[in-house]
């Protein structure tokens, strides 16, 4: 699906910001799972969380790796959807650039509360709690500003997709805390 025209939202386009949601919160999740399973852990994982099945023992460079996976992977995506909306001129696949800010974005603001991701990573490697996700939130920014600017991007079509995307993400995370849903 390619389209240079002016930014429209629609039901199509809301379902999209839906998908890229679900997308990249599983994604994000499954990097953590994955980086976990490879180092020989039993890993389960949810919609919005990841950990260790069994009380196992698990050195602290194993617990850097897993945490920082899915960061990494959602940094990861950001650059890669940023060069294709640059390429192809793209905007439908916006939502899955702005959702990587907001998602790295919100998780360094849920670090105040407790720790997480990047958070605990760099509290851990001794460079304030605060550096790598203000790195990695610092350099989403500047992707998500770029291809507004430059593709031109209304205040209202930004607004309207960051709107769903808190939306969509809201009740993600509220139906993982209530339902508990077991991925993997």
């Amino acid at each position: 699906m390619t389209s240079t025209a002016t930014p429209k939202i629609n039901g199509k386009y809301i379902i999209l910001c839906a998908l890229a949601v679900f997308l990249t919160w599983i994604l994000h999740e499954f990097s953590h799972w994955s980086a976990g399973e490879l180092l020989g852990l039993h890993m389960t994982m949810s919609l919005n969380r990841t950990f260790q099945l069994h009380a196992e023992t698990s050195s602290v460079s194993n617990a850097v790796i897993i945490s920082i996976a899915g960061p990494l992977f959602t940094l990861c995506q950001a650059v890669i959807v940023f060069f294709i909306i640059k390429k192809t001129k793209n905007w439908f696949l916006y939502p899955f650039l702005l959702v990587c800010f907001y998602m790295r974005f919100f998780a360094a603001l849920v670090s105040f509360r407790k720790l997480n991701d990047e958070a605990w990573v760099s509290k851990l490697l001794g460079i304030g709690a605060y550096t790598l996700p203000i790195i990695f939130s610092g350099i989403l920014f500047l992707l998500v500003y770029n291809t507004s600017h430059t593709n031109r991007y209304s205040r209202r079509f930004n607004l309207s997709t960051l709107g769903f995307i808190i939306l969509f993400s809201s009740l993600l995370i509220v139906a993982d805390s209530v339902f508990k849903i077991r991925i993997l």
